[in-house]
Order: C-alpha cells, then sequence, then structure tokens
C-alpha cells in the first residue's frame, strides 16, 4: 500500500500521536525544570545557613576566648568582668589584646562604688598599662602610705565616668593586706602643665587624673583631677 494513500483519519490520527508526544516531552522539561530550581534553591539555602552557623559558631568562640580572657585578668587585679558599654571602640581593643600580655601583679585595686568602677591599679603609665587599667604616676607615693598616691587612666576606657564622681563619694583602695577609704574632697579641671595636683601631701591622699573633656574628638587639652583624702575611719587591714 502506498503511503500517500493513507486517508484523512489516519493523518488525523499522526498529528494527535505527535501533540501528545510533544505535551509530554514538554510536561518532564517543565517538571525537570523545576525540580533543578529547587535543588538549586535548596543548596543556596543550605549553603547560606552554613556560613550563618559557622559565624555564629565563630563569634561563640570568640566570646567564651574573651570571657576566658577576662576571668584570667581577675589574678591580675579585678573580680568581675570590665564593663566596656561606654568605652571607645579603639580602646575596648586596645585592652583586649592587653590581657593577652602577661603583667605583673597590680600595686592595687581602685573601685567606686557610685559610679561602679573597679580597676587594678598597676605600677607605671606606658599605653600598654593604662590600656590594661590604671596606673600609678611615677614619683608620686605608694599606696597606703602618707603621700600623694597619683593614678592615671584613659577617659576614654576606664576612667570614662569619672565625670560623673561628685564630691564626698568614696573611693576604695584595696590593698594586699588591707583596704581604706578616700572621700573625695575636690575636683578640678587644669591645663596639662599645672602638674602641683601631683605634689606630695602631708595626708594620706589619692589624685585621680585622666584628660578632659571626655568625649573630646583628637587629643584632649586638659586634664580632668580628683582629689580624694584617707578617712582613718574607713580603713581596715588583714593581719
Amino acid at each position: 500500500m502506498d503511503p500517500h494513500d493513507q486517508s484523512p483519519g489516519d493523518s488525523r490520527g499522526t498529528r494527535w500521536r505527535d501533540s501528545k508526544l510533544l505535551r509530554v516531552v514538554q510536561i518532564i522539561a517543565v517538571v525537570g525544570g523545576i525540580s533543578l530550581i529547587g535543588v538549586y534553591v535548596a543548596a543556596r539555602i543550605h549553603s547560606r545557613q552554613s556560613s550563618e552557623n559557622a559565624i555564629e559558631r565563630f563569634q561563640r568562640a570568640r566570646m567564651i576566648e574573651v570571657s576566658q580572657l577576662q576571668r584570667e585578668s581577675v589574678d591580675s587585679g579585678a573580680s568581675t568582668p570590665v564593663d566596656t558599654t561606654l568605652w571607645a571602640n579603639g580602646r575596648v581593643k586596645a585592652y583586649q589584646e592587653s590581657l593577652l600580655v602577661d603583667m605583673d601583679l597590680p600595686l592595687a585595686v581602685l573601685r567606686i562604688p557610685s559610679i561602679d568602677l573597679e580597676v587594678p591599679v598597676f605600677d607605671g603609665t606606658d599605653e600598654l598599662t593604662l590600656n590594661r587599667g590604671a596606673g600609678h604616676i611615677e614619683g608620686t607615693a605608694q599606696p597606703g602610705l602618707v603621700g600623694n598616691f597619683g593614678v592615671a587612666g584613659h577617659r576614654d576606657g576606664f576612667f570614662r565616668e569619672l565625670g560623673e564622681l561628685a564630691l564626698g563619694e568614696t573611693i576604695v583602695v584595696e590593698l594586699l593586706k588591707g583596704s581604706s577609704i578616700y572621700p573625695v574632697e575636690d575636683i578640678w579641671i587644669v591645663e596639662p602643665t599645672e602638674v602641683w595636683v601631683l605634689e606630695p601631701t602631708e595626708t594620706p591622699s589619692i589624685t585621680l587624673v585622666t584628660c578632659y573633656p571626655f568625649y573630646f574628638l583628637g587629643s584632649a587639652p586638659q586634664r580632668y583631677i580628683v582629689r580624694a583624702v584617707l578617712d582613718e575611719r574607713g580603713t581596715s587591714s588583714i593581719d
């Protein structure tokens, strides 16, 4: 039989079968495409979640590391974690880096309850020392002895809230063998050249020194001075 002799019905049947096959192929292609898109989206979501989880794990590990360093700093003076909320960002970084350096035992621990300050006082005023805590100013009296115990601190670090301290409030100096209370008697704002604030005194005193203004951008031009004098009634010792 000559294929050209097909009836109109046979031709329509062939076209119908071809059309049906084409639709099946199209459906398969669409389903396959959707499946591939689903796999791609799932892979992206998994990748993003994995990245976020990795960052989260890293941040947790970092916090644990910083907490461990802060706990180790307890042996160097401070008995509670340092609150750096109000500190300058650069000062926080410098403080954290200073924790990686072994330092000698502090001379004392300085506490000011009214401004919730607790800071170890180390010997000297070099940058590492002032990043780690407060520093005993060379040439001034040793803590616990007659004279003027000079202590310096950064205005954007541990001494950030020193300006909130008021006359009559107390400064506590803790030594290995006791503690002393120093009520605040004077507060001055002076020029850097006015070093008379560190001159010896006839009674046990403490003079806190920091730069001023507290939130000045750049090198602050003045000095903020707090002078407190020993209250003999608040002195205790450990035998």
